[in-house]
């Protein structure tokens, strides 16, 4: 059983950072890729960034560009994601998700329904 598990996340103010971690663990016979969505309320869930396992491509939205940094661990199953010039609108719960399946010409997923396992998710509020 693949198990995520999130930490990092918190109350800071706008133009703070922070760092987030997804360590994954249980039976993880091989990653296809992993990632970061995340979803405010009264919106749908969104990709964040993700990172292909096999040659560490990374991709990420346009609105997080230049401010998350998405990195990892090969070596814990973990990836991070360094945010940077935290805005109001970032506020959210933040998601790790992993596929264990390769896609087709080792494109980064980056809808929901492309990833089978979660982590339960960790708030993130920045304050104006």
């Amino acid at each position: 059983q693949v198990q995520l598990v999130e930490s990092g996340g918190g109350l800071v103010q706008a133009g703070g950072s922070l760092r987030l971690s997804c360590a994954a663990s249980g039976g993880i016979f091989s990653i296809g890729a992993m990632g970061w969505f995340r979803q405010a309320p009264g919106k749908e869930r969104e990709f964040v960034a993700g990172i292909s396992w096999s040659d560490a491509r990374i991709s990420s939205a346009e609105s997080v560009k230049g401010r998350f940094t998405l990195f990892r661990d090969n070596a814990k199953n973990t990836v991070y994601l360094q945010m940077d010039s935290l805005k109001p609108e970032d506020t959210a719960v933040y998601y790790c998700a992993l596929r264990s399946v390769r896609t087709i010409a080792g494109r980064i997923p980056n809808s929901s329904s492309e990833y089978r396992y979660w982590g339960q998710g960790t708030q993130v509020t920045v304050s104006s």
